[in-house]
């Protein structure tokens, strides 16, 4: 048999991915052995679906190829590792950890990154961005800025495109004053005119509470060690603690520059999708320009990569990429639009017909050239959305009222034109899906939308073509009834989370891995291991048996990873009280470790920011101080006001009911994160009305106890769920629901959502009343979570594994190559 070729791929993002898939369906797995390059330490996932994780969704959905994916397919990744010259000559590439790797056939699909346009007061230094300011295009982006913005109030995105808004959206869900700085006239200017975007603007000004500022440049970022504000070019300001920079992207092309390939915007390719240089290079993706167009939209990159793989696996020698033409629906900041094509008409005989409505926030437009329709835009309402798409992708005759174009007259409804869609029209532009893969979904065996949706990934991105997605199934032969799997508590077991804790009492499973081993039917799926985890330590307390590779890497290591890899570490000051010697202990850390940054977090706490993962061991031991758990999904704070203890005003010892709960509940894992405070009296300065448990004295040792509290993305004052009397009748209903909330909550269902949907008369009659006598369980399990504490860090002194804190690859700092733009890049990033 003979050998077969070696195909490395540098890149690991979408499109290269999307590459990889569409050589395995071509059978590619028998010719090639396939090695890829990731600069980011993950499987394959969706960067649309970035914008879900800042609103607070945390989605398992981001991930498209978990790392078990590669495994099944007998794919090498190398995650985390960069690829930084290639030798075409001797055929062989060079990784930042020393690999040196031969091919036969190599992929580029290194992306691209954000630009930072020149702004004083950007950079600390040539590498480092100044504290609070952050692009937009990664998951550690995304998570850097989620743990930021808890601690901070306002921001300012610079630049007022797609990317943008949805940051800038994000953000303002959890709760941040945001302004938009649009250097141009207009919002979304590459897919709205001037009318289309003055509506949105309105909606996002009006009901979202952004504000925009349009006309507008930066010209500096003002900063007190961290972000404090941005200047304008017209000399005016806004004061915010936070930046997000969305001004544009620039190809990562620094592969190509130091492996001289030809690159102009991005690297030249031909319609092959060939670098013009050499044969067995093909490029595809972001980093690529094919006919002097560079594409940044999803679905060029599918038809990009499938023309590669019928190249590559000689499916179809002469397969060709001719360009795209550019049609999207996507949901923006939670309004729906859709546009394709021209946006105004360009010549004297193109027709034009627009409707718009500001009042509900409506748009709708088409452009029409000799019978065809060469542009439509809608804003709103995107029900003829379909029957539009068919017609600019497949020049359909239109109708001669051509207002049917935009309202269901006499034209096909949205189910009709669904139906008459032809097979090969893409429905989900976020993942590539015609009707076709849907419809083949469906005949291969996929009954519900559900299984559909899992089996082709349409609606995994934006969501905004669900609706449409539910009518072609039905259309097929499908069912359109609701999921069932919903009330599933993980993907890969078909089982409510009730049911699914007593299989696992029942049978006895203690590991993630037996679990799945007697309860998921078709094996281990990465999706569901976190949640698990968390579920087994909440049923066995000290006897969960704990399986690392089923943690994400903050729990691995018990601090809070950055968007530069180091770490976060935050020391528990129970109730917001500390020491003289606590504040010494970590002044000297700091200096010790030369830590580059320590704040004071909203939680009263303090954090020292920057902390390499080696060091950590030996800072806990410098600290000399418990874990303040500022990571995971678990109790983490109790913030408190001084009480009676100095304030005047003060009706109950709140300061140390603070220290109570957070001693006797520290740590304890849950279905998501938990905040709490205690406030001395109705005044409420600990804010403890807005927590997920606020407890307030409103008499002489006197307690409201308030569940179900928030102030990030919506503002919710608790529920009372009981009036009671004593610091220790506080303390024990405070655990009876939180122990209730364990068993109960859905994976990632904060407080603010479990108690409207179980109903607080429901809770008090559960855990006030005790009407179905569960009060003793639940106060003899939490007692049982209680006992099984063990402060995490104390793994310092005993790692739970040999590489638990030593990175397997080193920090090799990568030379910077000239962009065509001014900036600069490191050589080779792969994403």
């Amino acid at each position: 048999m003979a050998a077969k070729e070696q195909l490395v791929v540098v890149g690991n993002g979408m499109a290269g991915a999307r590459a990889v898939e569409e050589i395995l369906a071509r059978g590619g797995a028998e010719r090639f052995a396939i090695t890829m390059f990731g600069d980011e330490p993950y499987g394959n996932y969706n960067r649309i679906m970035l914008s879900h994780v800042l609103a607070g969704d945390e989605s398992d959905d981001i991930y498209l190829n978990p790392l078990d994916w590669y495994r099944d397919n007998d794919i090498t990744l190398h995650a985390g590792v960069r690829v930084v010259r290639v030798d075409r000559f001797a055929r062989k590439v060079f990784s930042d950890d020393g690999q040196v790797l031969p091919y036969d056939r190599l992929i580029i699909a290194t992306g691209s990154r954000t630009f930072f346009p020149p702004m004083d007061g950007m950079w600390v230094d040539d590498r480092t961005l100044t504290p609070g300011v952050f692009g937009f295009r990664t998951l550690d982006d995304t998570t850097a800025m989620l743990d930021y913005a808890q601690d901070h109030s306002s921001a300012v995105v610079i630049g007022g495109g797609l990317l943008g808004l949805e940051a800038a959206y994000g953000l303002r869900k959890h709760g941040l004053d945001v302004h938009v700085v649009q250097g141009g006239a207009v919002l979304m200017s590459q897919q709205l005119d001037e009318e289309a975007g003055a509506i949105l603007r309105r909606i996002l000004e009006d009901e979202v509470g952004i504000t925009v500022h349009t006309g507008q440049r930066p010209a500096a970022i003002r900063s007190t060690g961290s972000v404090a504000g941005v200047v304008l070019k017209d000399g005016s300001a806004i004061d915010a603690d936070m930046v997000v920079v969305t001004a544009g992207i620039r190809p990562n092309v620094g592969l190509g520059v130091v492996s001289g390939l030809t690159v102009e915007r991005a690297i030249v390719v031909d319609d092959q999708m060939r670098s013009v240089d050499d044969p067995d290079i093909f490029v595809v993706g972001e980093c690529c320009q094919h006919r002097g167009e560079v594409y940044g939209l999803v679905a060029p990159l599918w038809e990009q990569a499938a023309v590669l793989a019928d190249v590559l696996t000689g499916a179809d020698p002469k397969a060709a990429y001719h360009g795209s033409r550019n049609a999207t629906k996507l949901k923006v900041a939670g309004v729906d639009v859709a546009q394709m094509g021209l946006k105004r008409p360009e010549k004297e005989d193109d027709e034009f017909v627009r409707f718009s409505e500001p009042r509900r926030g409506v748009y709708k437009s088409v452009v029409i050239r000799e019978g065809r329709l060469v542009g439509a835009t809608l804003v709103g309402e995107t029900d003829k959305v379909a029957f539009l798409t068919q017609s600019f992708d497949r020049g359909l005759p239109l109708p001669e009222e051509r207002v049917e174009l935009l309202f269901s007259l006499a034209g096909p409804s949205e189910a009709e034109g669904a139906a008459e869609m032809d097979d090969s029209v893409q429905v989900c532009n976020c993942n590539g899906v015609t009707k076709g893969d849907l419809c083949g979904a469906v005949a291969g065996g996929c009954g519900s939308v559900a299984e559909v949706m899992a089996a082709t990934r349409a609606g995994k991105g934006c969501g905004s073509c669900k609706s449409l997605v539910a009518q072609i199934v039905e259309w097929a032969g499908g069912s359109s009834a609701p999921d069932e799997s919903a009330s599933w508590y993980v993907p890969a077991i078909p089982l409510d989370k009730p049911t699914l804790i007593e299989a696992i009492r029942a049978r006895g499973l203690r590991s993630v891995s037996s679990v799945f081993a007697a309860l998921a039917p078709d094996g281990e799926d990465a999706g569901s291991k976190m949640a698990l985890s968390s579920l087994l330590t909440v049923i066995w307390a000290g006897e969960y048996v704990d399986e690392r590779d089923a943690r994400y890497i903050n729990d691995r290591v018990h601090a809070n990873i950055q968007r530069d890899g180091t770490f976060s570490v935050v020391p528990r000051m129970s109730g917001g009280v500390t020491t003289a010697a606590e504040l010494r202990r970590i002044a000297d850390t700091a200096d010790r470790f030369e830590i580059p940054m320590i704040k004071v977090t909203g939680g009263q706490r303090i954090d020292l920011l920057g902390v390499r993962k080696e060091d950590l061991p030996a800072v806990w031991e410098s600290l000399d101080m418990p874990s303040g758990y500022a990571y995971g999904k678990s109790m983490r704070t109790v913030k408190t006001c001084v009480g009676t203890d100095f304030c005047r005003y003060g009706l109950g010892d709140s300061t140390q009911l603070g220290i109570d709960i957070e001693e006797r509940y520290k740590g304890l894992e849950s279905p998501a994160k938990l905040k709490l405070a205690v406030a001395g009296c109705p005044r409420n300065c600990s804010e403890a009305l807005v927590k997920d448990i606020g407890i307030v004295a409103v008499g002489d040792d006197r307690w409201d106890v308030l569940v179900g509290g928030a102030a990030g993305a919506s503002v919710r004052q608790g529920d009372v769920l009981a009036t009671v009397d004593g610091r220790d009748e506080a303390l024990r209903l405070t655990g009876v629901f939180m122990q209730y909330y364990r068993e109960n909550g859905r994976w990632l269902e904060r407080t603010y959502d479990f108690v409207p949907r179980v109903g607080v008369d429901e809770l008090r009659a559960l855990l006030v009343e005790d009407r179905d006598g569960i009060v003793a369980g639940l106060e003899e399990r939490m007692q049982a979570a209680v006992d099984a504490y063990r402060d995490p860090w104390l793994e310092g002194r005993e790692p739970a594994t040999e590489g638990q804190f030593h990175d397997s690859l080193p920090l090799i700092p990568l030379p910077q190559v000239p962009i065509r733009d001014g900036s600069s890049s490191p050589a080779g990033v792969a994403r």
